[in-house]
């Protein structure tokens, strides 16, 4: 069986501080043929990771950095990899994977009110552009 993992058995696989539910995360996903991580999923996890556990980008970093190591987890290596440039350069992973993304399909300016968004986004090579 390919399973789609949900935020939340990401964040109980990453953060093993419920024992009953890390355990069902661990044991599906080795049971899994594959488990695909949505982009979207990633980036809901690196928000509440951010927001309600007060992560560091560092180890935010790290947390990506091991999920994409794990045998049988599918990412968009690419898009993440933008994701994790732009988080690491001091805006937010998601807005990495959304101009990344919306190049993908065709977008040629990455548009923002967000000075530090535009700022990082512009440093990984794509035309990005700040609303005033």
């Amino acid at each position: 069986m390919k399973i789609v993992a949900d935020t939340n058995l990401l964040l109980r696989f990453v953060l093993n501080d419920d024992q009953v539910q890390y355990k069902k995360a661990l044991d599906v996903m080795e049971q899994a043929e594959a488990v695909i991580v949505t982009n979207l999923a990633l980036c809901e996890l690196v928000w509440v990771l951010r927001s309600r556990y007060g992560v560091t980008r560092e180890n935010i970093i790290a947390v990506i950095t091991r999920l994409r190591e794990t045998r049988k987890i599918a990412i968009d290596n690419v898009a993440i990899d933008t994701g994790l440039s732009v988080l690491a350069a001091g805006a937010d992973f998601a807005d990495g994977v959304i101009a990344y993304e919306g190049r993908r399909l065709g977008g040629e300016t990455f548009v923002s009110f967000d000075k530090k968004a535009v700022s990082a986004i512009a440093k990984q090579g794509i035309r990005s552009r700040l609303l005033a």
